[in-house]
């Protein structure tokens, strides 16, 4: 019996107002059938007028070619798909899916961006603002659609309802090149006769502070609008537009400051009952100005938006060293506070947030200028108030609640809930019903777990979880609760591998390189962080800058989308022909500013640059491997003469390493954990002599240091690969497991829920680590989560898309078990194995479509198989 899903719409959850013309399908089978592959397909695609049917003698079911005519503007289809094995077998339609362009042309815009007057504005991060109008419509509506988005932060009402369910919409791009606009379906938020939109505006990352140092303010305008455009079809045919005009009229409102770092001031007693809702008298409101924008910049989202995803009840409440009451809730977390309450008009309530305790109050230092502080100040009425901030974000496990009227039920048990998309939750009696933490960040479907017998490695792997979503907040940032929260570049880097197994992420990667692209053209070069904020100089920096060819080749290897790689080659390209500019004839890239091996462990808390690897040898073993990688690239895109043109430039940019930084017999002039790591990994070394003897030195200098970390951000990803790669798994091992500091285990045994920035963010005694830099959230450490899954439990790709996986488990460390399961883009695959004495037993999961080569470490068995479900048992070897 065969089952297809639904096709889906390239890399989209809900493909409506989708930017695609010819959208890729894609879809998986499920089959008893051992060994199955597909032979043919058919697709059908209907509209209004009729079906028509193709069918293509083709095995892909991966981002397969849209067949049709392209689509316009505003047009729907709805898709289904039969296929045929090569076995002669035929499975029954899958259910038709549908998919809706958005507005696909800049001349499809109509609306103005309609502005408060600059005698509302208060300062950066001060007040939102109201805006609204209304308007009539003639008769019954059969389809009605609002395209929207901001300068600025907007969240939009219709007759008093709350459209959609995103946060922090629109979302943070480079909005002087790339503005993303939603779609949402609000036919059943019309009605015939007066109808009213409003929305409340805040100043977010257009306007508002943003980075270290003090930040940036206006780095995109001074002034924030919104930008509307209601299209409505009425049941007789006839159609309607309701746009951002000289219609709209402007107020304050109940939220008087609004900051992304600092929190959100809101007094409910200043808010006007009604003033979405059709009949509000707005004659006093003051009228908008309509400015001038660029709909050539606006494009539709290729990725999910940022949502309420869950919520946590606290699990206990402290008394801090003062006598303030502090939440605990368990799990460090990206969100905001929703509270319940209900106490006298004027009262106000102060919710403070922290990562961590310290001395049993919460630590602030590590947040630097962020006050992550929201306050509410109750209307008074006779029924609880349920509020919830809106236009700002927190880092927190923690918080201080001052000001509560009456006192704090006990706490419940700490268990998480889902939460519907923008609301709240029923009353309830205990300070769980009262006070929530509400999880939100970019609604990334999850795909890849794992798990094995050690309960601290799982602890750790939960951590890694955690730290993604934490920092998936439209932009992949660094961390979520200091004065930065900026999408660094190295970061993602070697992150990006990791994040593409635990979370289909290629719709959100796939818009951040967009942006990669757009400053590094605008710029000159790759800056350290996308979206660019100007703190610092735009130059180019080794590991950071690498980005731009090193994560579209991640995105393309787990994910199978050539499609990126063509997006994104001319980024490729231009960044590894700067590089090779600035290495000149040497070919070494030794001159100008490095990052190097950030958070080296040996580093000052003062001075994290100050790594014991030479950034010079750093930056050119980068520059050899992403050469090297846009060599491949342009090979499969059929660009031949830059494919020879790159080859050989990373062969030479290889023999220059070597000659600078290897002997004949392969030591290396830097005799660091993360040099070797670098050499082996990126295949730097000429000879076998030379990487047996690279490979053997690196294992002695993990073993000299105790089998404790030695790397930053840039050796971290790779030594335990590199171990591997020279067979020293048993001291990969050792320093995996290892839990004295520096050690990926020692905050797990601190208590840590997430990956810190430091390798000791926490000091043994309790007490935060001096450097200014102390975030307890930050997932690039965390990459060594890749290693769990492809060598640990033994699930990698070997082939683009997992069309071919590579099952190669090596159990050590003393773990009896471990698995990895992963939603391939072909289907579920599986490894599992147990260790009983010595001997061995693996079960592989092999998605139809897909096959698996075989590298078991024991005596026998094949070495390939096919779809299905496969035991093997033996003596365990090595």
């Amino acid at each position: 019996m065969l089952h297809v899903t639904p096709p889906a719409f390239e890399h989209h959850r809900d493909p409506l107002g989708i930017g695609e013309s010819r959208p890729r399908l894609s879809w998986t089978t499920t089959t008893d059938a051992p060994g199955w592959t597909q032979a043919a397909y058919e697709i059908e695609i209907r509209d209004a007028s009729g079906t028509a049917a193709w069918r293509v003698e083709s095995g892909e079911s991966v981002l397969v070619p849209w067949p049709g005519a392209p689509l316009g503007s505003r047009e729907r289809r709805e898709a289904r798909v039969r296929v045929h094995g090569a076995d002669g077998s035929t499975g029954g339609w899958s259910d038709w899916a549908a998919v809706e362009t958005g507005l696909l042309e800049a001349a499809d815009w109509q609306a103005g961006a309609a502005a408060p007057p600059r005698g509302l504005l208060g300062p950066p991060d001060g007040p939102a603002l109201l805006l609204r109008r209304d308007f009539t419509l003639r008769g019954p509506v059969a389809r009605a659609r609002l395209y929207v988005t901001a300068h600025g932060l907007y969240e939009a009402e219709l007759n008093g309802r709350t459209v959609g369910d995103d946060v922090l919409a629109p979302g943070w791009s480079s909005y002087d090149r790339r503005l993303r606009y939603r779609t949402h379906d609000v036919t059943a938020l019309l009605r015939e006769g007066p109808n009213a939109i409003g929305a409340t505006l805040a100043d977010g990352w257009y306007r508002g502070r943003i980075g270290f140092g003090g930040g940036k303010t206006a780095i995109y305008g001074d002034r924030i609008a919104l930008i509307a455009q209601l299209e409505v079809t009425y049941e007789d045919g006839g159609t309607d537009l309701v746009v951002t005009d000289e219609h709209w009229r402007c107020a304050t409102g109940p939220i008087t400051a609004a900051g992304l770092y600092d929190g959100e001031r809101y007094d409910a007693r200043l808010l006007p009952q009604g003033w979405s809702e059709p009949g509000f008298e707005a004659a006093a409101w003051t009228p908008a100005d309509v400015l001038g924008h660029d709909p050539a910049r606006l494009v539709a989202p290729t990725g999910p938006p940022v949502r309420r995803v869950e919520t946590l009840r606290p699990r206990q409440v402290l008394t801090g060293p003062s006598g303030e009451t502090i939440l605990d809730f368990g799990q460090n977390v990206t969100g905001r506070l929703r509270i319940r309450v209900q106490g006298p008009a004027g009262q106000t309530i102060t919710l403070r947030h922290a990562e961590v305790l310290e001395n049993g109050a919460l630590s602030l230092r590590p947040l630097r200028h962020a006050a992550a502080t929201d306050t509410y100040t109750l209307r008074g009425d006779d029924v609880p108030e349920e509020w919830e901030p809106r236009f700002t974000m927190h880092g927190f496990r923690y918080a201080q609640i001052d000001g509560w009227p009456g006192p704090l039920p006990e706490p419940g048990d700490g268990a998480g809930t889902g939460v519907e998309a923008g609301g709240g939750h029923g009353a309830g009696t205990g300070v769980e019903a009262a006070i929530e933490a509400v999880v939100c960040h970019t609604d990334l479907r999850p795909t890849g777990t794992f798990r094995c017998s050690d309960p601290d490695l799982n602890r750790l792997h939960d951590n890694v979880v955690w730290s993604l979503r934490g920092n998936f907040v439209d932009v992949p940032t660094d961390c979520p609760q200091r004065d930065e929260r900026l999408g660094w570049t190295g970061d993602l880097q070697v992150f990006a591998p990791t994040a593409a197994f635990l979370y289909d992420c290629a719709g959100p990667l796939a818009s951040w390189l967009a942006d990669l692209a757009a400053e590094q053209a605008k710029l000159g070069t790759v800056p350290h962080y996308v979206p660019w904020v100007p703190l610092m100089p735009a130059e180019p920096a080794a590991a950071w800058g690498d980005a731009a060819v090193i994560v579209p080749w991640v995105l393309y290897q787990r994910y199978g989308d050539i499609g990126l790689l063509r997006t994104q080659y001319a980024s490729m390209k231009a960044w590894v022909d700067h590089i090779a500019e600035r290495a000149g004839e040497s070919h070494l890239w030794d001159t100008g500013f490095q990052w190097g091996d950030w958070l080296d462990p040996a580093a000052p808390p003062d001075k994290p640059g100050k790594a014991r690897t030479d950034p010079a040898l750093v930056a050119t073993a980068y520059h050899a491997w992403t050469a090297r990688l846009v060599a491949e690239t342009a090979a499969l895109l059929g660009h031949d003469d830059d494919a020879a043109d790159h080859a050989r430039l990373a062969g030479e940019v290889r023999a220059a390493f070597g000659r600078e930084y290897v002997t004949p017999s392969g030591r290396l002039a830097c005799d660091t954990q993360t040099a070797h790591a670098l050499a082996i990994c990126f295949d730097l070394l000429e000879t076998p002599e030379q990487r047996e003897r690279a490979g053997r030195r690196l294992a002695e200098l993990v073993a000299a240091d105790g089998h404790r970390i030695g790397t930053g951000f840039v050796g971290t990803p790779l030594v335990c690969d590199a171990l591997a790669a020279v067979g020293a798994y048993g001291t990969a091992y050792e320093l995996l497991t290892q839990r004295a500091c520096p050690s990926w285990l020692y905050p797990v045994t601190m208590g840590a829920t997430t990956i810190w920035e430091r390798w000791d963010s926490m000091l043994p005694d309790g007490s935060v680590n001096p450097g200014e830099m102390t975030s307890f959230n930050h997932y690039a450490l965390g990459a060594v989560a890749d290693f769990l899954h492809r060598t640990v439990a033994g699930l990698a790709p070997a082939a683009p898309g997992y069309r071919r996986l590579r099952v190669a488990p090596r159990p050590g460390g003393g773990l009896t078990e471990a698995e990895a399961a992963l939603d391939t883009p072909y289907g579920t695959a599986r490894v599992a194995w147990t260790r009983a004495g010595g001997e061995l037993t693996v079960t592989v999961t092999v998605p139809p479509g897909a096959t698996a080569e075989l590298d078991l470490p024991i005596e026998g068995g094949p070495a390939e198989v096919g779809a299905g479900t496969h035991t093997f048992t033996g003596a365990l070897q090595g």
